[in-house]
């Protein structure tokens, strides 16, 4: 069995992660953590998951039970991640990150903290998208210059970010199969006399409503015709199974920084 500890685990990602570990045959919950001044903290993790005593309380650090576990699952903040990775480093105990939103600065921090040991980080898991981020890549490649692309993504309106880390990561390969620099050709919205589109741009537009998982489409456009590649998540259990099957990659990895492209194969 992979012991495991999921930090946020009375959120709703925290929460249907928790359950499907324990409904798995090969994962074990062994702890968690929750943010200073949640009322969940102190509780029993198997009541707080609807699942009865486990005897385990919810934590307010991860340093503490780190130890405890072979696999850590953050689907936080990044502030929090940036402190779950110092304490898993410490402990020597593999991470799973899908925190987004983080700061180039942060980023490069959270690298570093982590470098002796296994870590998964991705702006998406379920295996679907990150599919479809190769197929966007091949397509851009193929359509070429003579094609404009633009990118919609949707979530609910808890999401504190925008645009997503997926829309980001699309835009990316994207750019990526047409030769260009997301950082000079990404263009955020539009409002106003802005003029004619340029060829070379990438447009990113986020929309926030409801209770919506996870919705994004590409679009390839030319004068007659367009082709849309799309994704649409109708519940987190396609991003919890994901990053259960990365908890899985972890638990036999060597240190190093891998994402999900690793896990599934794809490079």
């Amino acid at each position: 069995m992979t012991r495991v500890i999921v930090c946020g685990i009375g959120g709703q990602m925290g929460q249907c992660l928790a359950n499907l570990i324990f409904q798995s045959e090969d994962l074990e919950l062994v702890g968690g953590t929750e943010r200073p001044g949640s009322p969940r903290l102190g509780q029993d993790i198997g009541e707080v998951c609807g699942r009865g005593s486990m005897g385990r309380k919810v934590n307010a650090e991860l340093a503490g039970i780190a130890g405890e576990a072979q696999v850590v699952i953050d689907f936080t903040a990044p502030e929090a991640t940036l402190a779950n990775g110092v304490a898993c480093a410490c402990a020597g105990v593999a991470m799973v990150v899908g925190t987004t939103g983080m700061k180039p600065e942060q980023l490069a921090e959270f690298r570093r903290s982590v470098q002796p040991i296994p870590c998964v980080m991705a702006p998406n898991y379920s295996t679907a998208m990150n599919v479809l981020f190769k197929l966007v890549e091949e397509a851009a490649r193929v359509l070429g210059d003579d094609y404009d692309v633009e990118l919609t993504e949707m979530h609910h309106h808890f999401k504190v970010d925008a645009p997503s880390g997926s829309a980001l990561r699309l835009a990316e390969a994207a750019a990526r199969g047409l030769n260009r620099n997301l950082s000079e050709v990404a263009v955020y919205g539009r409002q106003g006399q802005v003029g004619r589109r340029t060829q070379k741009e990438i447009g990113i537009h986020a929309l926030r409503a409801g209770d919506i998982a996870g919705d994004h489409t590409v679009l390839f456009g030319t004068p007659g015709e367009y082709i849309e590649l799309r994704h649409h998540a109708t519940s987190r259990d396609a991003f919890a199974r994901g990053a259960l099957r990365a908890a899985r990659f972890a638990a036999r990895a060597g240190a190093g920084f891998y994402d999900m492209g690793d896990v599934l194969g794809l490079k």
